[in-house]
């Protein structure tokens, strides 16, 4: 333990001499070049803007006019965006925004949509696309394919990606080939591949941010890295305006061998156990999404779906969980129409791993997965 106390004043001394030598010197120009934040005048969208890494989702109602629309942009400082934040477009199709680092020598290419349509509900997870590294300080190199995103397309052709907490898997072992991510797509389908998720342990790094374990997890919604409270990495939901009624698949699992808790230690007495469940909840100012603490817990769930007959199974077996009130809880029509509620469909290796509880090679396959509703 002392060794560790001097090795943290040792850390702590080198970063106080780096401030001070970066202060006497001319302060760099910013290399970053990200869209921050994005707002619309008046009460067009229903809800908070969606960014990630290169897209901007922007939710609407489908009698709402998107021909002549100006998005503000707040980007990183020093950056510039073509064209101008405030621009007037026609959003009726995707348009694009770059972003030029201050620096010059970093752009970014975002696509900013309005959606108006309902998400996918005929899910065979066949699509996957890669997500891609590239080296900000070797722009010209060859981006690096390190993980599977899935996706699948609505009715009127929309892609609808599905969330993964791979990004956060990545920040500790970003060398690992994709198949060993904890959500990764596999060949051994129902029907064609399926989706394979995995619990896997994160090593020292992750262990020392509290995080020793990674359930595999696939989920409606989109992930942001938030160190401080990993457990609220997962933003978990869509926009869905219909009355869901049953969530159907195929399923097979296998338990890992030891069951852990947070902070690694073995528990003898428990075996680990998977999770596929969906929740219908009203967004509010205070609750825009669900994530990891509140997805089973949060007042504003009015509907919850969730597999209560599981076992361990090397046999695909079919599942059929229908959608029941919380608490006596109703749906609002009004609500409804106005796009008021989203929908989180959420699949874990780990049913604690939300909260770092669970069995590494723990492994899930899940497929040909169907929403009913009315």
């Amino acid at each position: 333990m002392a060794n560790f106390k001097l090795v943290r004043i040792f850390v702590l001394i080198l970063l106080s001499a780096f401030v001070f030598s970066s202060c006497i010197k001319d302060e760099a120009q910013n290399t970053e070049a990200d869209i921050v934040s994005c707002t619309v005048e008046g009460d067009l969208l229903i809800r908070n803007p969606v960014i990630t890494n290169n897209e901007i989702r922007l939710y609407v109602n489908g009698w709402d006019d998107v021909t002549r629309v100006a998005p503000v942009f707040e980007i990183t400082d020093g950056a510039t965006i073509e064209p101008a934040s405030g621009t007037v477009r026609d959003f009726t199709t995707p348009q694009t925004y770059t972003v030029t680092s201050q620096d010059g020598q970093w752009k970014k290419t975002y696509t900013v949509s309005f959606i108006s349509e309902d998400i996918a509900t005929n899910y065979h997870f066949e699509n996957m696309k890669w997500y891609e590294y590239t080296n900000k300080w070797k722009p010209s190199a060859e981006p690096q394919k390190l993980f599977h995103i899935f996706y699948d397309t609505t009715i009127e052709g929309t892609d609808m990606e599905w969330g993964s907490g791979n990004a956060g898997y990545m920040i500790t072992n970003s060398s690992a080939p994709a198949e060993s991510y904890p959500t990764s797509q596999s060949e051994d389908g129902f029907v064609g591949k399926c989706v394979k998720l995995t619990t896997v342990s994160t090593g020292a790094l992750g262990a020392g941010f509290g995080a020793p374990l990674a359930a595999g997890n696939l989920f409606l919604g989109t992930f942001e890295v938030n160190l401080l409270n990993m457990a609220k990495s997962t933003h978990f939901g869509q926009p869905f305006r219909k009355m869901p009624q049953a969530l159907v698949g195929y399923y097979k699992y296998k338990a890992g061998e030891k069951y852990t808790d947070k902070k690694n230690a073995v528990v003898p007495e428990k075996k680990d156990e998977f999770d596929i469940y969906a929740v219908f909840y009203e967004v509010t100012a205070d609750v825009p999404y669900l994530d990891g603490t509140n997805s089973l817990t949060s007042d504003n769930i009015v509907l919850l779906a969730r597999l209560t007959d599981k076992k361990e199974t090397d046999e695909w077996t079919r599942f059929n969980i229908p959608f029941e009130a919380v608490n006596g809880r109703k749906i609002d029509a009004q609500k409804l129409k106005d796009g008021k509620y989203n929908l989180a469909i959420i699949m874990s290796s780990s049913k604690d791993g939300a909260n770092f509880n669970g069995a590494v090679g723990s492994t899930l396959y899940v497929d040909e997965m169907e929403l009913f509703y009315e």
